[in-house]
């Protein structure tokens, strides 16, 4: 070590004839001389260890701020820059030398960043723009200029911002462009797609196709309709597309507990929590986006049962396209809330996949995403999330599936069959208004002819049935004080079977006197409305009302039938002819039961 001092001591005063450093008898002065001269070789080489990745030039400083802003949410590191000719370089750092290189192969493979960008020095910097100065340390920062007098005002202010360089010509914009590698024009095809005027496909070559696209989106942006980009509009294009894929975020990641490798929207969506067979992930700032991950051990049954099961869930709309095949399925909806996608395969025992939903107004970003998602999806062999990862609650067991909630209806009430093609009749409280109406599980059905004085309603489901029994209407008249039991969901489709409810005939008019309806004393709740009045033989004496509007409030135990006359006059109005009961005796309990289940169907309204 002494010796390497010595040596560079040797060198230093060999070099000291090349400057006017006095050689009298004050050492201070020479010691001083020294010591500027060391701090000032150290300089340079300071500066050269700091590098940046420039990703874009803009003309002005408005855009340059709105670009950082935009690339911040995937690249914390980026800075804004005035430049000497009077652009703004948009650049990430800084770096070391070979870090900044490592980073610009890594980006450009990834297609995160322009395939022009280049590592930089920073020495054409003049100044940071972005973000607020101070924030970050920027390089080659001038000395604040000294202070100067007041202007004189007869004196013309100088132009301390000149105007960007002229606009190329059609010549030099045509020169320009021959210069563009493979790279560079499948990107410019790719970046004019996303602004939806090209729809051809992505192969570097500029035809009359790609010229009409360009030619379009200059006459968009107010530019004359070339068919040829200049310099500064492929930045302004490529800037525009790149800025929003950056918003992304896409990072590779391994989800261990999952076995599940892909390229998520880190800059979208977070990690939340396990909650099998999901990896939930939240939106991050606010961004509106949410993903799942899936992952469970299983077979083909199990792949079609997630099927099913996802279609229940309000983050997969009902409106939407489904795709199942006996080795994946795809499931996409949208709602004026939300959009979504699934995918979900079958691999090596196991079923992985993923979910994104967004909210309106995102279709291009998000479908860049999921094709990223999709492409990259990879299974870790054996590897499925444990059922027992995670922590259940209440909310989770009601109302919710691993956390989702489960699309559910707007109301359910109760209906029956009244032939053997499955025709259901109802009440019609509430149908009109609804988006979607179904009858048992999850069949649709359409709103058919209706009885306003009665409020009655057929519903025709969307497939033809063959229920297991149909109504068989007394025509006998009832006796006054008989039993009688109504069958209804009376508490929606919490239970899969309807419940018997008994109760007495009271009278064959209503309490004024009403005609075409019958008084029970009864005690049921709303979802029972719609559902059929049954004796003890198990014929049907007419249909449940709802409640009677107004200012009136009847007792709890006074509730008002439809009779079977009424009823036969709707039905045969259209074209249904009712069958009648074989007066046989009166069943069991059990029996009874049994019978109302097979005819009473639940009847849900979907908002």
């Amino acid at each position: 070590m002494l010796c390497g001092f010595a040596n560079f001591h040797k060198r230093f005063a060999a070099s000291l004839h090349l400057f006017a450093i006095p050689r009298g008898p004050d050492p201070m002065k020479r010691l001083f001389f020294i010591l500027f001269l060391t701090l000032a070789a150290a300089l340079p080489v300071h500066a050269q260890d700091r590098s940046w990745v420039q990703i874009e030039a803009q003309p002005d400083l408005q855009t340059a701020q709105e670009r950082a802003s935009a690339y911040s949410g995937a690249f914390p590191d980026i800075a804004a820059f005035r430049m000497s000719t009077g652009w703004y370089a948009l650049a990430l750092g800084p770096y070391a030398p070979e870090q900044a290189a490592a980073e610009l192969r890594r980006l450009r493979a990834e297609r995160l960043i322009p395939r022009d960008s280049f590592v930089a020095d920073g020495a054409g910097f003049e100044g940071q723009v972005w973000p607020a100065a101070g924030a970050r340390p920027a390089p080659a920062t001038p000395p604040a200029a000294p202070a100067t007098p007041a202007a004189d005002p007869a004196i013309p202010a100088l132009d301390t911002n000149p105007p960007p360089p002229p606009e190329e010509t059609l010549a030099q914009a045509r020169r320009s462009e021959r210069e563009l590698d493979r790279d560079q024009r499948e990107q410019i095809q790719i970046a004019l797609k996303w602004e939806g005027f090209y729809d051809s496909g992505i192969d570097a070559a500029f035809g009359p196709g790609t010229r009409r696209a360009m030619a379009d989106w200059q006459a968009a942006r107010g530019y004359d309709p070339t068919g040829v980009l200049t310099t500064r509009q492929r930045d302004r294009l490529l800037g525009d597309y790149q800025a929003q894929i950056a918003r992304l975020g896409m990072q590779p990641i391994e989800e261990i507990e999952a076995g599940i490798r892909i390229d998520m929207p880190l800059g979208l969506v977070q990690f939340d929590r396990y909650e099998p067979p999901f990896v939930h992930f939240a939106p991050r700032d606010n961004s509106g986006v949410q993903a799942l991950l899936i992952s469970q051990r299983g077979d083909q049954g199990t792949l079609y049962g997630l099927y099913d099961i996802m279609q229940t869930l309000k983050i997969v709309p009902v409106e939407g396209e489904r795709n199942r095949t006996p080795r994946d399925f795809t499931l996409t909806g949208q709602n004026a809330r939300l959009h979504s996608y699934t995918y979900a395969m079958l691999t090596g025992g196991m079923v992985k996949g993923f979910s994104l939903v967004w909210q309106p107004g995102e279709e291009k970003l998000m479908q860049r995403a999921i094709a990223m998602m999709r492409e990259s999806l990879d299974s870790v062999p054996n590897v499925a999330l444990d059922e027992t990862l995670g922590v259940a609650t209440q909310e989770q067991r009601t109302g919710m599936l691993s956390g989702l909630e489960i699309r559910t209806p707007e109301s359910t009430h109760t209906g029956f069959f009244i032939d053997a093609a499955g025709m259901v009749l109802t009440t019609i409280e509430g149908l009109s208004s609804c988006d979607r109406i179904t009858v048992g599980p999850d069949l649709d059905a359409t709103l058919g002819a209706t009885e306003p004085g009665l409020g009655l309603a057929l519903l025709k489901p969307s497939a033809t049935l063959a229920p297991i029994a149909h109504a068989a209407f007394q025509v006998a008249l009832p006796r006054l004080g008989s039993d009688i039991a109504v069958s209804g969901f009376s508490y929606g489709e919490a239970l899969d079977l309807p419940v018997l409810t008994y109760g007495k005939l009271a009278d064959l008019r209503g309490l004024g006197g009403e005609q075409d309806v019958q008084r029970l004393e009864i005690e049921v709740l709303e979802g029972d409305s719609g559902g059929p009045v049954l004796d003890q033989t198990g014929a049907v004496l007419g249909i449940l009302l709802p409640p009677p509007g107004g200012d009136r409030h009847l007792p709890d135990s006074v509730r008002y039938a439809a009779d079977v006359e009424a009823i036969s006059a709707f039905l045969t109005a259209n074209g249904i002819n009712p069958s009648a009961a074989n007066g046989a005796g009166a069943m069991p309990p059990a029996r009874l039961s049994r019978h109302a289940a097979d005819m009473t169907v639940p009847v849900s309204c979907w908002k």
